[in-house]
This record gives C-alpha cells, structure tokens and sequence, in this order.
C-alpha cells in the first residue's frame, strides 16, 4: 500500500490532509532521496506501522536500499537524540549540556547517503518529535551544506504532513471503534 491509496482511508473531517498527501511528491527544492528518505524517517518517527509501511513502500518504488537505511538511521538516531537533547533545552542548564552525552551516534558521521541528505531526514524527525536544540543543529548544518531555506522549509512540511496522516487515521479508527460499540 502507498500513502496515496492510505490517504484513500482518511475521512472527510480530514479532507485537507488527503489533499496534503497528495501534493507529498511535488516537492521541487527537493531530489528523489531527500525527498523519498525524509518522507520515510518521518513516517517511522509517527509510530503509525500502517503510515511506515506506506511510506516504505514509495520510499522502495523511488529510492534505493541506501536511502531507505539511512532513513530508518535517522529515524532511530533522532529517536534517542531529540528525548535527550530537547530534555537538556527544557532544563536550560550549562552544567548537564557541558557533561557528556555518551550517547552511540556513529552513523551520523557516515550514514551511507549525502550528509545534506541525511540531515533533511534528520530535521524533519526531529520537528516530529519536537526538539529545538535538534532543529536548529540540523537546519544549520543543511545550510551550511549548500541547500536554502526551502529545502528546509520542504522537509519540515513533510514533517507536517505526514505526523497529520498518522494522526487522521488514528482519529478514524477511534470514530470507528466508539461508533461499534455505541451500536
């Protein structure tokens, strides 16, 4: 299944995330691999396993087997990384971000794709999850490499979107469930 036949699945209270999905491949600031791979890393980062599967399943019709690792990468680095990091913003403390984070972290150093390429995946988990001190490493280090704000910009609609679709289809299945057992 694609995320263009699951947004098939979203009711009508959630029309303009049909649309939204719809519009996922248009991206022109984009290439295929930033494109399929960040739309892959967010779809794992929802925790939705039918949105994962879709999103694998245009990620595998686009993008070769090294782009859809270093997404599954990001998406799982930025998993620990944006829990620790957005905690030591919220404690706003030099004393606990000057300590070290002896954290595993090698992949991001040679994650298999494009390092810009694999920072827009990380910047759109890491806009899932909601990590400041991430956002602004990762939208850095995008344009510092070479792209503009409208790839980063790009990858944080993709984010957008795809957290909305998860969370329509969530929605429909609670409908559904309190619709079966009121009947």
């Amino acid at each position: 299944m694609s995320l263009q036949t699951l947004k098939d699945h979203v009711p009508d209270f959630a029309k303009d995330v049909r649309l939204n999905v719809g519009s996922l491949p248009n991206s022109t600031a984009l290439n295929a691999a930033q494109l399929w791979g960040t739309v892959l890393a967010c779809a794992v980062a929802t925790r939705n396993p039918q949105v994962a599967a879709a999103a694998m399943a245009d990620a595998a019709a686009h993008v070769p087997e090294n782009v859809r690792q270093a997404a599954l990468t990001a998406a799982s680095l930025m998993g620990m990384n944006n829990v620790y990091y957005r905690a030591l913003h919220l404690l706003n403390s030099d004393d606990y971000r000057n300590m070290p984070a002896r954290l595993r972290m090698t992949a991001i150093a040679n994650p298999g794709v494009e390092r810009v390429d694999f920072e827009l995946m990380c910047l759109g988990v890491s806009a899932i999850n909601g990590c400041g001190m991430c956002l602004e490493s990762h939208a850095h280090e995008v344009l510092t490499k070479g792209q503009t704000r409208d790839a980063v910009q790009e990858a944080l609609r993709i984010a957008a979107i795809v957290q909305s679709l998860a969370v329509a289809l969530e929605a429909a299945q609670v409908a559904q469930t309190t619709i079966a057992a009121a009947a």
